[in-house]
């Protein structure tokens, strides 16, 4: 969330920045809203500063042998009204907290600006799309042929949006996800994370998916309610919730290989055929926690080992800086790598990385002690993805692909693979 001290003192500079996203900050309720959190805040205050000198005039009429009945009274009616001033100003900060878990992130000074994808910026980009000399089927058509993508069974078992893999592309899958998390933990130094897959209400709304995004996620009924996680990011990220770290112990990096579950309720009509918008898929999630200083060298480093991985595979990619009106409701600044799929022609996302610089740490209670000035201050977090596993497969389906339906494994993935060289109908 934003810091409510920022928001109060510097209203109009919140209100413009937010205004790059298309965000409306509605002034006046916050106005009113301030106003009557003020007013709960000092009549709470007289109440109780009065009450206090009520005792302390008790103990004084008391030690003198005075008859201190009357102030007893004021002390039963003091007290009483100050309950009810507490409970009102409860409500109004409940309402007030409520609000401001309502409001996106700032955006950092070096966004591009826009209103839609179309104003994003494209940085750079690394490898040439193959030439075909022949017509480059999509992967629905290439795992067809393999035998291994089977969304009629997956249909029978689940309905829409679900995948069975089988043979081959279940091995490929799986050698993915393992060269990922060997490439991030032996050479990039991050700490492997195994996470829980069903998380609370709680852990939702430190990471910011709720309570905006619930539409978009699988709710698990029962004497617990749960929520089916849609990124590791959410219980990583989780990981330092209620903590003070210490300077020693920062930069924290993690990486976590999970299923992550979407309702895609926000995406009805959207890429129906085949691998790029399931109800489950698997990813391999970066997260860092670092100082606030750092973080924007942070974000260079874990976009950077995103990139490594479709280095590694030798897939053509492009790196894009997110526009304002383009980036999600918690990131500060947003890189997106883009992978070349030729079955369909164009790029498509295959990463975000995100800085939410202390959007996450405040709804968190996420600290660091600063030794400089020895208070706990929220910390920075960022989070990407290294990269999603089935995306993976499906830019090496297309890519790799060759005219007698076959597909050639990357020379890194070999290792995994048993060293097998194609994979072949």
């Amino acid at each position: 969330m934003l810091d409510s001290k920022q928001l109060r003192t510097d209203t109009e500079a919140v209100a413009r920045n937010l205004a790059r996203r298309g965000f409306v900050l509605d002034l006046e309720g916050f106005r009113a809203l301030e106003e009557r959190r003020k007013q709960a805040q000092i009549e709470a205050d007289r109440l109780r500063a009065e009450r206090n000198a009520n005792a302390k005039a008790v103990g004084m009429a008391k030690g003198k042998g005075e008859d201190a009945s009357e102030l007893l009274k004021r002390g039963e009616s003091l007290t009483h009204a100050l309950a009810i001033a507490e409970a009102d100003l409860e409500r109004v900060q409940i309402e007030a907290d409520q609000w401001l878990m309502g409001l996106p992130n700032l955006l950092h000074d070096s966004v591009p600006e826009g209103r839609d994808e179309s104003a994003n910026v494209e940085l750079r980009r690394q490898g040439e799309p193959r030439q075909f000399d022949f017509e480059p089927a999509d992967h629905v058509d290439v795992g067809a042929r393999l035998g291994g993508l089977d969304f009629e069974a997956a249909a029978r078992i689940s309905g829409a949006r679900f995948m069975v893999l089988r043979g081959s592309l279940a091995r490929l899958h799986r050698a993915l996800a393992q060269f990922m998390l060997d490439l991030h933990t032996s050479e990039h130094g991050y700490q492997e994370i195994y996470a829980p897959y069903l998380v609370s209400a709680a852990a939702l709304t430190g990471t910011g998916q709720l309570p905006k995004f619930e539409q978009d996620l699988f709710k698990v009924d029962g004497e617990r309610p749960f929520y089916l996680i849609p990124t590791a990011e959410v219980p990583v990220t989780n990981l330092v919730r209620e903590q003070i770290l210490t300077a020693e112990q920062l930069p924290l990096r993690f990486v976590a290989h999970t299923p992550c579950f979407r309702s895609e309720a926000g995406a009805a009509g959207k890429d129906t055929r085949g691998l790029i918008r399931q109800h489950q898929f698997d990813k391999v999630e970066l997260v860092h926690v670092v100082k606030p200083a750092d973080s924007y060298a942070a974000l260079e480093q874990l976009t950077a080992h995103a990139e490594e991985v479709l280095k590694r595979l030798e897939l053509p990619y492009r790196v894009l800086a997110l526009c304002a009106g383009d980036i999600g409701f918690g990131s500060a600044k947003t890189y997106d790598l883009e992978v070349w799929l030729p079955g369909q022609g164009k790029y498509r996302e295959i990463s975000s990385c995100s800085n939410c610089e202390a959007f996450q740490a405040r709804r968190m209670q996420a600290r660091w002690r600063n030794p400089e000035t020895g208070k706990p201050e929220p910390v920075h977090t960022l989070n990407g993805s290294g990269i999603a596993v089935g995306r993976a497969m499906v830019a090496i389906l297309e890519n790799y692909q060759n005219a007698d339906g076959s597909v050639t494994v990357p020379a890194a993935l070999r290792p995994y693979m048993g060293g097998q060289e194609r994979l072949v109908p």
